[in-house]
């Protein structure tokens, strides 16, 4: 992980995603000045998670890609994420 110090810009640019991005930038340009440092926090912490998610992805796809398990134990929470999907879906979320 990199050794830089997170900013507006470097969180917008770990979401990926241009609507998080969006709403990153709406919320911590809304915040009063005495939860900046909250709703900073708060983003930091999700484009960290982020960016660990897409590192475990790579990682995985490596294995996937040699035709190997990776190693350790994993959960597959295929049908739980689908319910949960299925659920946000009739909920009207986007």
């Amino acid at each position: 992980m990199s050794s830089e110090p997170w900013t507006i810009e470097r969180i917008s640019g770990a979401l990926g995603n241009p609507t998080l991005t969006k709403r990153f930038l709406s919320e911590i340009n809304r915040a009063p000045a005495h939860q900046l440092l909250t709703v900073f926090a708060k983003w930091e912490r999700i484009a960290k998670d982020t960016i660990a998610a897409a590192e475990r992805g790579r990682q995985l796809a490596a294995y996937d890609a040699c035709g190997e398990e990776p190693p350790g134990p994993w959960v597959d929470a295929t049908a739980r994420t689908q319910a949960i999907a299925d659920r946000s879906q009739a909920s009207g979320a986007a």
